[in-house]
């Protein structure tokens, strides 16, 4: 599992820095999550290759979060893609692109499917057989939601000496990673738990921007890899979080700790400062294990 950093500022684009989009790849999907102005531009930049991207998951309808979805549609047309691309997104969505693409008479030569969200309880929007997707729904000033991507535990790992030991034919060694019990040489059935090992743990990810301080989410999160969680502001402008309906670092340092999360990224940072070094010191009074999201930055979770 890897994530890319695209852009992971808040509002306006800056000469060096981007707002919010980011790639996750994870078990063989590359996934983009939010799309703001300049993202294609960012795609190529970190050599994420357009064609791998079937689905783009879009959190809210603020522009620093999707402005940048038409022209990515339109360069997927240009470069004469032909594959399906899913979009998931708020209701509202699907009428902004079809509008655009009406008026300019650039309908996609490829299949364009929205799945349009409105649910306010999360809700799994995607699964194959080795991730699933959940919605989780976030507090701001528009409907929003965050995603939490979970890998599905992998099959078992055959304990190759058991297995030989025990003459069980390599003709079963598939029932055998799948969970089965399977006949030796002379048709004795051998538990599985005898000749097997426990797969590999699964790992997960949410992705949290933007929101207020919302502690409905923790079951939600509890106990995954890795959060991505955003925090606007420092402490000293905790009362611009409050009325803009966003997040300080150590109130998402908060949510980090009380889920039991691995791993805390922040991100969504308000433009206003001059560093983003004081988000990583005050959410670390909280929660000891805290990254800085930077645009371009490549996070490699597979150590994890």
């Amino acid at each position: 599992m890897k994530l890319t950093i695209l852009g992971c500022y808040s509002a306006t684009p800056q000469v060096h820095t981007n707002p919010t989009a980011q790639v996750l790849e994870i078990k063989n999907h590359t996934f983009l999550i939010d799309c703001g102005e300049g993202t294609q531009v960012e795609l190529r930049r970190n050599k994420v290759k357009f064609s791998r991207i079937k689905h783009v998951f879009i959190s809210h309808l603020h522009g620093d979060h999707c402005f940048g979805l038409a022209g990515l549609l339109s360069t997927f047309n240009l470069l004469s893609r032909e594959s399906d691309l899913h979009i998931y997104a708020p209701n509202g969505l699907k009428e902004v692109i079809t509008l655009q693409m009406k008026l300019s008479k650039s309908w996609t030569s490829y299949n364009l499917i929205f799945h349009e969200l409105s649910s306010t309880t999360s809700e799994l929007i995607f699964q194959d057989d080795k991730v699933e997707v959940y919605t989780i729904p976030l507090e701001h000033r528009v409907y929003t939601n965050g995603f939490l991507f979970k890998e599905k535990l992998g099959e078992r790992k055959l304990d190759m000496n058991a297995v030989l030991n025990a003459g069980i034919d390599v003709a079963y060694y598939r029932k055998l990673k799948q969970g089965g019990d399977v006949p030796n040489s002379i048709g004795q059935l051998v538990e599985n738990s005898k000749l097997t090992k426990a797969p590999n743990p699964s790992k997960s990810y949410a992705f949290c921007s933007d929101t207020a301080y919302n502690e409905s989410i923790i079951p939600l999160i509890q106990d995954i890899s890795v959060l991505y969680h955003e925090s606007t502001f420092i402490e000293k402008n905790k009362d611009l979080a409050s009325s803009t309906k966003h997040s300080t670092a150590k109130q998402a340092a908060k949510i980090a700790k009380k889920a039991n999360v691995g791993q805390l990224i922040l991100g969504h940072y308000s433009t206003r400062y001059s560093g983003i070094d004081a988000f990583k010191l005050e959410a670390e009074t909280i929660f000891s294990n805290v990254e800085l999201a930077r645009d371009g930055k490549l996070f490699d979770f597979n150590n994890l």
